[in-house]
Order: C-alpha cells, then sequence, then structure tokens
C-alpha cells in the first residue's frame, strides 16, 4: 500500500530559523493538499520529502521504507515539480524530455520515447513539441514539469506551488492535468491559494510556522464552522476598531465598503448576518482564530 507517514519531522537551519517543527502527517493515496502562507515551511517539508536535504530530526515513510536510510529507492518511485525549475536553453520540449527520461533511468529506446510522446499528448503539449521550453509561457512550463514529474510513472508525486502565477485559462488547465492521476498514486499539493486545495483534495493539512495546525478532509472541516462564521458590511474607517474586539478572519471590498468575515460561537453584535463557511474560512481560523471570540 502507497502511505506516507511523516513522523515527529524537523528541521532547522543554520540562521537558527526552526523551518519544520515536529510535524506528523499520514498521507493515503489520492490527493493530499498542503495549504500554509508564505514561509510556513512548505517547501522545507517538500525538498525534505524529495530528499534533496535531510532533517534534523524525526523520520519519513513510504510504502513502509524509510526515505533517507533509502534515498535511492525512493527518488525511483518519485515525480517532483518544484516552485521554480529552471531550463535549457534552445532546447525543444522533446529532447529536454526525453533527456530528463535518461537521467530518471528510463533506457530502453523505444518504451521511453512512446513515454515521452504520450506524456506530451497528456499535457496538451504535443503540437509545440519541438519548441524551446524557454520560449514556452509560464503555464506551458508547468505543464512540462508535470510531464517530467509523471515519468517513470511514480508512485508518490509532489507538486509544490504550482499554480501561482498562472491565469485563470492555465490554471484550469493544470487542475484537469493533475485530476487525471490515478488514485493508486500519492499527490502532494503544497500551496498557499485555498481554491486549488478546495477544487482538488478529499484531504489536507494547514502548515503555519513550521507546525501542522490543522488537518482533516475539507468537507468537515468546513462543516466543524457551521454557525461561527459571521458576515458584516461596515464603513473602511471602522476596521481597526473591529479588529481590536473580534476575531476578523478576512476583508473584503464591496461597492467601497468592507465587508467582514468573522469567527464567534454567536451573533457578535446587531447587524451580523450568519454565513456558511468556506474553505478559506477554515484556512483564515487556523491561522487567526486563537483569539477568544467576542460574545453578544
Amino acid at each position: 500500500m502507497n502511505e506516507l507517514h511523516i513522523e515527529n519531522l524537523t528541521k532547522v537551519y543554520s540562521n537558527s530559523v526552526k523551518a519544520l517543527d515536529n510535524v506528523n502527517l499520514s498521507i493515503s493515496a489520492g490527493m493530499f493538499g498542503l495549504l500554509g502562507p508564505n514561509g510556513a515551511g512548505k517547501s522545507t517539508l517538500m525538498r525534505t520529502l524529495a530528499t534533496l536535504q535531510a532533517p534534523d530530526s524525526g523520520k519519513m515513510l513510504f510504502a513502509g521504507e524509510d526515505i533517507h536510510a533509502n534515498p535511492h529507492g525512493l527518488r525511483k518511485q518519485l515525480g517532483y515539480l518544484p516552485q521554480d525549475f529552471g531550463v535549457y536553453p534552445k532546447v525543444s520540449a522533446l529532447d529536454l524530455l526525453d533527456h530528463l527520461a535518461v537521467l530518471k533511468g528510463l533506457l530502453n529506446k523505444k518504451e521511453r520515447s512512446e513515454q515521452v510522446l504520450a506524456l506530451l499528448q497528456q499535457t496538451n503539449l504535443y503540437e509545440v513539441r519541438k519548441n524551446a521550453v524557454s520560449t514556452f509561457s509560464g503555464g506551458m512550463r508547468q505543464r512540462f514539469g508535470i510531464a517530467q514529474a509523471l515519468l517513470g510513472a511514480p508512485k508518490l508525486i509532489i507538486v509544490d506551488e504550482p499554480t501561482a502565477g498562472l491565469d485563470p485559462e492555465e490554471r484550469n488547465r493544470f487542475h484537469n492535468l493533475l485530476s487525471e492521476i490515478g488514485e493508486s498514486v500519492v499527490v502532494i499539493l503544497s500551496t498557499h491559494i485555498v481554491e486549488d486545495v478546495r477544487e482538488l483534495c478529499t484531504n489536507m493539512a494547514i502548515l503555519a510556522n513550521g507546525k501542522v495546525i490543522l488537518k482533516g478532509k475539507p468537507d468537515e472541516l468546513i462543516a466543524g464552522l457551521k454557525g461561527k462564521i459571521w458576515s458584516k458590511t461596515i464603513d473602511k474607517q471602522s476596521l481597526n476598531g473591529y479588529k481590536n474586539n473580534l476575531t476578523v478572519l478576512s476583508t473584503r471590498l464591496f461597492s467601497g465598503k468592507m465587508q467582514l468575515h468573522v469567527l464567534s460561537d454567536h451573533c457578535p453584535e446587531a447587524g451580523f448576518e450568519s454565513l456558511n463557511p468556506d474553505l478559506e474560512d477554515v484556512y483564515f481560523s487556523a491561522l487567526f482564530g486563537g483569539k477568544e471570540a467576542a460574545r453578544c
């Protein structure tokens, strides 16, 4: 069974920043969303899982095998799309993907060619396969990135901030591509974009300051906030007063006024309306909901 178990994982950098602080997660096959703000430790966790750096303490097991005791065993089963990846100038998508396939151990020329062409089709890059990857748009590069991550039929796929900077059309294309990946594969989607997790993932965790502060199924986490999210439209000048007295989760400008989302077990004051929560409310309540909510 392809399952990933992360036990008491800690990573401290030389500047004394604790990027990972006793992280514990169990991840089964399917799409798993790792949410968190910039600097939460998501990329550090992804790099550690990808064996690009070692943890200071803790253990990671994939399919029962210790990842850092046998990193080469994990790399044979790993597909990794980092947040930023470079490409060779003037090298076509076809030639670069073939080169990466060789590096990944696909040495049979016929089988390698079949897999490379199939992945270019799957990622909708076949028509531009002879174009240099360095000339691709951001969305096309991300699709090429997932093509190289899928080389060798990996059992663990890690994608780090894959839709950051993409326009809505390319983002939808990328979502559809991720959705096609089989349920027998463990796919970890690391992002700060709540909508990516809401649309793709059946399980998730929220990371902040190197710690897992919430984990579960999105639908169940949303249900746990039912009756606790309140909204009111106010003048912008009143915002600081509400922030000082209530647990304000988020604000949105609406027709020149400010719409608040507030976390409270009861109606905070006259004029507030109860809202059905969504995953964004779950995310912000995990990050900012530690302050006791005001009561009527």
